[in-house]
């Protein structure tokens, strides 16, 4: 037995689309859309800097100070036997004009304190520019 809801001529065609799929799909291209088109834009132009990496050159009138790991300090690889007569002659460098700079060279195993031993006795002297010398990384 057959159960028939409605009338007997339901047969006609439906003539309407469902845009639903549309609807949501037209609208995730649209998030795309207002999504990547900034990034691909470059609005404001500019011109960056460029970086030469060119090594630092010494110059005979720096001073080189070097710490090893015992603590011992040399100034241009002459032997400095105390604090006291390293700011001496600190004092005396730190007069010319213009006042050269002090590369601090130090060992991987100084203890710290050797280090920041030079460091106050080159302030205390007036000298104005410390620098610390590295050895750049080996390339592979």
């Amino acid at each position: 037995m057959g159960i028939s809801v409605g009338s007997e001529d339901d047969d006609e065609m439906i003539g309407t689309i469902n845009t639903t799929p549309l609807v949501d799909v037209m609208l995730v291209l649209l998030i795309i859309f207002l999504i990547t088109i900034p990034v691909v834009t470059h609005t404001v132009p500019v011109k960056l800097p460029e970086e030469k990496n060119t090594p630092y050159a010494t110059t005979p009138e720096n001073i080189q100070l070097s710490v090893n790991k015992t603590g011992d300090i040399f100034w241009n690889e002459s032997y400095v036997p105390n604090k006291e007569i390293l700011l001496a002659k600190l004092q005396a460098v730190a007069q010319k004009r213009p006042q050269p700079e002090v590369h601090i060279r130090g060992d991987q195993l100084t203890h710290f304190e050797a280090i920041d031993q030079v460091i106050s006795t080159t302030k205390q002297a007036g000298i104005g520019k410390i620098a610390f010398v590295t050895t750049p990384p080996t390339s592979p």
